[in-house]
């Protein structure tokens, strides 16, 4: 099973830029989608940001992680 993460663009330089998720910065090959931009956030799998998404759908995202790891929030409350 391939699982995508989404995380937010923080810095770009070349074809490469840095993401953060959770506070963790890494850095990921924007080869797949050279529009992205700073501030964006995308779907990282396997070091390549493959979709520019929504804050909405990032923010579900992250609900659902952290739902799968016993918080008590769940994705509905997302958003209130």
């Amino acid at each position: 099973m391939c699982l995508a993460v989404s995380a937010k663009i923080i810095e770009i330089q070349d074809a490469l830029a840095t993401v953060e998720l959770r506070g963790v910065r890494r850095s990921v090959s924007l080869m797949l989608l050279p529009e992205a931009k700073v501030g964006d956030y995308v779907l990282v799998h396997a070091g390549f940001a493959m979709q520019v998404v929504g804050e909405a759908d990032a923010a579900e995202r992250e609900a659902l992680w952290a739902e799968m790891n016993g918080a008590p929030r769940t994705v509905n409350e997302v958003g209130r």
